[in-house]
């Protein structure tokens, strides 16, 4: 674990939440004391309203609490990076990045969906095509860049960091690639095409290590490739014939890289990650069909794989071979992924209800939570509290 938050976060702490998924970028909360229980008008330390409309998920590093958004500026739309006090939820900084012109074309979308990442003095923002930025923890721009294509229903993916490179998925329906950016000074080092077909997606990259070799997964629509981060050369890839549309994050441990393949048929795979080429034949070890997510990144604790589909199935299942040990309807609908705490497995729907399962055994319910909704991003976890973002507010929930 801390030589993966080394990789990938360079100076982060531990307490903090700095990117997507948290330290490790897989959902895993560090430290103990989260509560169980919360609503309206139990367990909020404080709620903060939150303009515009955004659903990137909240980060929290050096002591703030950092999301993006976009609020209306005439004919314009304000792409904006904010940061509140973790303590007071106080608005600390409120910055405008870039600006654009457009509808959103997703009604579960917005122009603010990819979170950002805080790592040192520094925040690297995404609004996909509209636009990628270093912006000082203090809300000066250090340099900002544009990764051209046209996205069918807006930015989705967040990026990712791999040593001094920032990764990015750019999947759109006239041209797809992977691009490495250098932290730096926003240049791109690297920028791999996508294979031949090629379609919209919006997943985040995640950084791996096996065998002491740094590799990017990268999940896109019909493929899932490992590329080094060195050059872009491809390591790996796994195809799959009818997924387009992939949102989930994958995870990797033990041994596997577990990847969702998308919309149309979906399918979840267990893959090995020590091939070379196309491994689809040889290398994949298991994969599931039925109640394999569509949008929420699966979940790995221990030898259980715990996913939601959207409709609201959550199932665990035997990490090593497949099987499902169980699955129970929680209801609802679900965007945001899952996280675990305490031993506790932590599922966000969209009405902004947390249901929360024992992680171990038969999956026992152990709480239902309510705030006023709706809710697609997902969870930020830090020092035994939660950061949830809904459609108007920020929440702190402690004990």
């Amino acid at each position: 674990m801390r030589h993966a938050i080394v990789l990938l976060l360079g100076l982060a702490l531990v307490q903090d939440w700095p990117q997507f998924r948290g330290p490790d970028g897989q959902g895993h909360a560090e430290g103990q004391g989260f509560p169980l229980e919360w609503s309206e008008t139990k367990g909020v330390a404080w709620k903060v309203p939150v303009p515009g409309r955004g659903w990137s998920s909240p980060v929290v590093a050096g002591g703030r609490v950092w999301l993006t958004t976009a609020t209306d500026a005439g004919r314009d739309t304000s792409l904006r990076l904010m940061a509140f006090d973790l303590d007071s939820g106080r608005t600390a900084l409120d910055v405008e990045v870039f600006r654009m012109r457009g509808a959103l074309l997703n009604s579960k979308n917005s122009h603010a969906s990819p979170t950002p990442i805080v790592s040192g003095d520094r925040v690297y923002v995404h609004f996909g095509a509209e636009g990628t930025a270093a912006v000082s923890t203090s809300g000066a721009p250090i340099w900002k860049t544009r990764l051209s294509y046209e996205s069918q229903h807006g930015n989705g993916g967040s990026p990712a960091l791999a040593g001094d490179l920032l990764i990015v998925n750019c999947d759109g329906f006239d041209e797809a690639f992977v691009a490495a950016v250098d932290v730096r000074t926003g240049k791109t080092r690297w920028r791999t095409p996508r294979p031949e077909p090629h379609s919209q997606a919006y997943s985040t990259p995640l950084a791996i290590d096996v065998a002491g070799q740094t590799q990017v997964v990268s999940v896109g629509a019909f493929n899932a490739i490992a590329y080094d981060p060195r050059n872009g050369r491809e390591i790996w890839r796994v195809h799959y014939d009818d997924g387009f549309s992939n949102v989930p994050r994958p995870v990797f441990g033990e041994g596997l890289v577990f990847i969702a393949t998308g919309f149309n048929q979906p399918s979840l795979l267990a893959v090995r990650p020590d091939g070379r080429g196309d491994v689809t034949r040889s290398h994949v070890a298991w994969r599931l069909s039925r109640g394999a997510p569509l949008t929420p990144s699966p979940l790995l604790a221990g030898g259980d794989l715990f996913v939601v589909s959207d409709n609201g199935i959550a199932s665990s299942i035997d990490a090593r071979t497949g099987a499902v040990r169980w699955q129970q309807r929680l209801g609802g609908a679900f965007s945001a992924s899952p996280l675990l705490a305490d031993g506790r497995v932590y599922f966000l729907d969209e009405d902004g209800r947390t249901t929360v399962l024992r992680a171990g055994g038969a999956g026992e319910r152990l709480a239902t939570n309510v705030l006023d909704g709706p809710a697609l991003a997902s969870m930020a976890a830090v020092s035994g509290t939660f950061v949830i973002r809904t459609g108007s507010h920020l929440y702190r929930i402690g004990k």
